[in-house]
């Protein structure tokens, strides 16, 4: 593309009018080079290494080596690691040391992904965050202290906190509302101090940096890969007035400045970050080094004429500019930039939902992740109590931290890449849960055998916590018999239920009621009987007893009087209209209150033809009008236990259809209401099976309730904290545009009560009208768009989906005590490891280890062994590297990683929002005797005591961040939000 071909642009701008006044001369321009890698996206990883990643980091350490002005930054280490382990050579590697310790080459963000913000979960971005930074410190002893998230579609308020607890100084975003941005730039307000935690505030705040409506994208005739703007004057020897005369560079520089100064008007210092690269930029470095070289010396052999100066920049050097200039900065609160709309009609809300089974498979993946990375531990801790290999184990759990980092793209959770991108993604996390789960077995199973001439009586279960409390549940396998014996390890029998399964005939679903403490496991026996081994009579099954419903129209005449049949357990009545085979209402004991609630399953329509119009595809939501009923009858069952009952509401599309569409099962348990089985007792499961879908479908569930909500939601920040969602009303695409991420929970509430829905994956949610509340469950889209008919970024799946929820009812401060906890209650249920029972098996025991127990404010967010090699002392870390440089460090499999959170905001609850003093010694005692427990920042690569992150002076009188104190011991103090992250060491065993 040749220079003439942007005359056009220049003339845009040297007429537009600019907006406020230019800053003060000389405009310092920092040229950032970068190579935007989607992990995923468009092409599967093995296909983006082929195609250009290898290209682009030989290229780009080539010509860094050759010239020290120039600078690059590196963002995603999911591929670097891949060229640095397979593809660098010995030499590369040298200079890759060498362009690391000088600045040159500068590691941005450093996870192993530019994650999503919308619906990963907290969890997950540490994990992601934690695997790259390991990698980057065990390599080269560094710590990337600014962001690049310039594509991620919409910001979140829980990530700049999580940055800010890494040890960074500044904070990069792009993609906001498009008018929101529009109004930023005119007020020069792109840039603030951000304070996305309401309880931590200004203790983990961090600059943050906006771009400009061009966004990360370099814009003009700056990319030379592929055309060759200058080929051959540096090879002719032309003098620099030969070659401005012949190659028109008087123009590039005039397009350049004047780019460059409307850019400036928008921020409030002489400093200009202007990116320079695009989506997979930099394969051919050569040729774009080489051309800019020149340019950048012709741009600065003009300054006095124009005012400017430019240069080759990384982050920090931008930053330091920044910081150094002392200017007084606004102070942004913890609301979030979501949800992200680039024009009115394109909310890009649909991603919140796109791949359903994506994004349940890939938390489904993190919680075993989270519960072997804790088992393993224990496993280690005291000491190894036999197999499995230390060294495999860690290998098995490896497999599955890269799977669960890598889905955590924001082209791969979000449903938004490629069909068969998306298959790598499944089969990468089933692998590495066969992985774990294979561990996990060896690890629980350890005495058992299985001689292959004794005939299985049954299966021998063991059932493992992985929660930091005694937890108190209901656990279901399914079965092929339905005679059935269950004792626990000391021979007492278990309350059970056993029913046939709704989906597969001869097939049984066992419900057993279990109380296991934290981080321990409990085994049971389960055995197949036709008869009473003691007595010699057939046992009584607990079966339930099934009453079914007459099927009921939609919108059929209704009697005077109402028909209403009740499901209760100690919490919760459930009342059920016999007219319409709905919900109608639900009574809560705790206060007394009876709230009307309705659910049933509606469509939105949406258009798939951009000849026709705007479309939904897997990014954007676009209905047409409101949700219509996809519905025409239902029937109902009502299944009852003596420790479950099961509501079945089954949806059919007609009269004459065989085969329902859409079900929902709801589950109530008979419990006790004490402490322990509180959190049972007060809610009722329920599972949605969706679809198959139509083309062009996108289904929802809606719940009307007679709250008066005022139609405000409540929705959580990547599991981490809530945001407060009121609705607004836009000129066009309201429905859409008040459409928001639900990581793991949303609620709606009154003066008196709210009603809390957990999820178990990332959905849409939105509140349409007065006591509603509305989850996306699942879409189905086709369209024309390019991107979908030369990649197949489509939505065109058939599945069925069943995403599991729980609905929890009372008044707000008790909702507020059970939500947080209920919601990990969910996302960690026990993991259950199954094997064939023997007579060789009857008697077998292992002893069990002392639980873990934390107070009831405090989670374990984790609790491993990370496996890397490096000094918690960064001088003597420095100092094996240069000492070793080219060798791989072994894993070290004596630290231990443990990171705690306190789960309450500051003022939610009179007791368990107060600061928490735990004595890390004692809680793990079971574990063995801890000698040593340092502090470390986020990641672990920091040691607190060390890390100085830069201050920003502000409009409320500046920061007041204190630099956090070396521990003197195992006492912490956990205050209200605090993530902290320690090196636990113990003694010899």
């Amino acid at each position: 593309m040749g220079p003439l071909r942007w005359l056009p642009l220049f003339t845009q701008l040297v007429l537009l009018p600019l907006p406020g006044t230019w800053p003060r001369s000389p405009i310092r321009v920092f040229v950032v080079p970068h190579s935007h890698m989607d992990v995923g996206w468009l092409y599967t990883i093995k296909e983006n290494m082929k195609i250009y990643v290898k290209d682009v980091y030989a290229s780009v350490v080539r010509e860094l080596a050759l010239s020290r002005r120039r600078r690059f930054i590196a963002v995603e280490q999911e591929f670097f690691r891949l060229w640095w382990r397979y593809h660098a050579s010995r030499k590369q590697k040298s200079q890759v040391y060498k362009l690391v310790a000088s600045g040159r080459l500068e590691f941005v963000t450093g996870g192993q992904v530019m994650h999503d913000e919308a619906v990963t979960h907290f969890d997950d971005q540490i994990l992601q965050l934690t695997e790259g930074h390991g990698f980057l410190y065990e390599t080269f002893g560094v710590r990337p202290q600014f962001s690049w998230q310039v594509d991620p579609f919409g910001a979140s308020a829980a990530t700049p906190t999580l940055f800010a607890l890494a040890g960074f100084n500044a904070h990069v975003i792009s993609r906001i509302d498009y008018d929101l941005k529009e109004t930023m730039q005119k007020a020069q307000e792109l840039q603030f101090v951000w304070r996305g935690s309401q309880s931590l505030a200004k203790r983990q705040e961090i600059f943050t940096h906006v771009m400009d409506k061009f966004s990360y994208c370099t814009r003009g005739p700056f990319t030379w890969e592929d055309s060759f703007i200058f080929p051959d004057p540096f090879q002719c020897g032309y003098d620099p007035e030969d070659r401005e005369s012949n190659f028109n560079l008087r123009t590039y520089m005039q397009i350049l400045v004047e780019d460059v100064r409307l850019r400036a008007t928008w921020f409030r210092t002489p400093h200009v970050l202007w990116p320079w690269g695009c989506d997979r930029t930099f394969y051919n470095a050569t040729v774009q080094f080489t051309n800019m070289d020149f340019l950048l010396d012709f741009i600065n052999r003009h300054t006095h004429r124009h005012g400017i100066t430019v240069e080759y920049a990384t982050l920090s050097k931008y930053f330091d500019a920044v910081h150094a200039h002392g200017a007084v900065w606004q102070v942004r609160g913890h609301d979030d930039f979501l949800p992200y709309s680039s024009e009115s009609s394109e909310a890009w809300t649909g991603f919140y939902t796109s791949r359903s089974r994506l994004k349940g498979l890939a938390r489904q993946a993190s919680a075993l992740l989270y519960a072997g990375e804790s088992l393993f531990t224990r496993h280690m801790r005291p000491a190894p109590r036999g197999p499995p290999d230390p060294a495999w184990a860690l290998r098995q759990l490896q497999e599955l931290r890269w799977a669960v980092s890598e889905v955590q793209h924001h082209d791969a959770i979000t449903g938004t890449e490629a069909a068969h991108v998306s298959d790598m993604f499944v089969k990468h996390l089933n692998t590495g849960m066969r992985a774990v789960h294979k561990l996990m077995a060896s690890i629980v199973l350890k005495g058992t055998r299985h001689p292959a001439d004794l005939e299985p009586m049954g299966y021998f279960a063991v059932v493992y916590n992985p929660l930091a409390w005694t937890v108190t549940t209901i656990i279901n396998l399914t079965l092929d018999f339905s005679m059935v014996s269950v004792t626990d390890e000391s021979g007492r029998a278990v309350s059970t239920q056993v029913q046939k399964s709704k989906e597969m005939p001869y097939q049984y679903i066992l419900y057993m009621l279990t109380t296991i403490p934290g981080l321990s496991s409990r085994r049971y026996r389960i055995r197949r009987t036709e008869k009473d081994q003691e007595h010699g009579q057939i046992p009584r099954i607990t079966m339930p007893v099934t009453s079914t419903f007459p099927l009921r129209r939609r919108g059929g005449s209704r009697p005077n009087f109402m028909h209403l049949v009740s499901v209760k357990n100690e919490c919760y009545t459930v009342f059920l209209d016999q007219e319409t085979n709905l919900m109608h209402s639900i009574w809560e004991r705790q206060s007394g209150r009876t709230v009307l609630l309705t659910q049933e399953f509606l469509e939105y329509e949406v258009n798939g033809d951009i000849n026709v119009g705007p479309i939904s595809d897997n990014y954007m939501f676009l209905p047409k009008h409101e949700a219509t009923p996809l519905w025409d009858v239902v029937r109902m069952e009502v299944a009852r236990g003596p420790l479950v009952t099961e509501i079945r509401q089954y949806f059919y599309r007609t009269m004459k259809a065989k085969n329902y569409a859409y079900a929902i099962y709801s589950r109530l348990a008979h419990v006790p209401r004490g402490q322990e089985g509180e959190l049972l007792c007060h809610r009722l499961e329920q599972e949605y099976w969706v679809g198959p879908l139509g083309r062009n479908q996108e289904v929802i569930l809606r719940t009307s309730t007679d709250l008066r909500s005022e139609q405000v939601l409540h929705s959580d920040s990547n599991g981490y904290q809530m945001q407060r969602r009121p609705y607004q009303t836009f000129a066009t695409n309201s429905i859409a545009r008040n459409y928001y991420p639900m990581v793991q929970s949303a609620y709606i509430e009154d003066a008196q009560s709210r009603l809390v829905l957990l999820s178990e994956q990332a959905h849409g949610v939105s509140s349409q009208g007065e006591g509603q509340v509305e989850v996306m469950l699942n879409r189905r889209l086709w369209n024309n768009l390019t991107l979908s008919l030369m990649y197949n970024v489509t939505l065109n799946e058939v599945s069925v989906v069943h995403p599991a929820f729980w609905l929890l009812l009372g008044p707000r401060t008790h909702m507020a005590v059970l939500r947080p906890r209920a919601g990990l209650a969910l996302q960690h249920r026990p993991v259950v490891v199954l094997a064939n029972l023997t007579k060789a098996d009857l008697n077998w025991s292992t002893p069990q280890p002392e639980a873990v127990t934390l107070p009831p404010s405090l989670h374990l967010q984790i609790l491993s062994i990370p496996g890397r090699n490096y000094s918690s002392n960064h001088t003597e870390h420095l100092q094996n590297l240069r000492k070793y440089l080219h060798r791989r460090p072994k894993a070290d499999l004596q630290r231990v990683l443990l990171r705690l959170h306190h789960l309450y905001e500051v003022g939610e609850h009179p007791s368990l929002s107060q600061p928490v003093t735990v004595n890390l010694k004692s809680v793990l005692r079971g574990l063995g005797t801890v000698v040593a427990v340092e502090e470390r920042s986020l990641t672990g690569t920091w040691d607190v005591g060390e890390l100085e992150r830069w201050s920003w002076r502000t409009k409320d009188r500046g920061s007041s961040r204190p630099r956090r104190r070396r521990l003197q011991g195992p006492v912490v103090t956990i205050r209200p939000k605090e993530i902290r992250t320690f090196f636990i060491h113990f003694g010899n065993q």
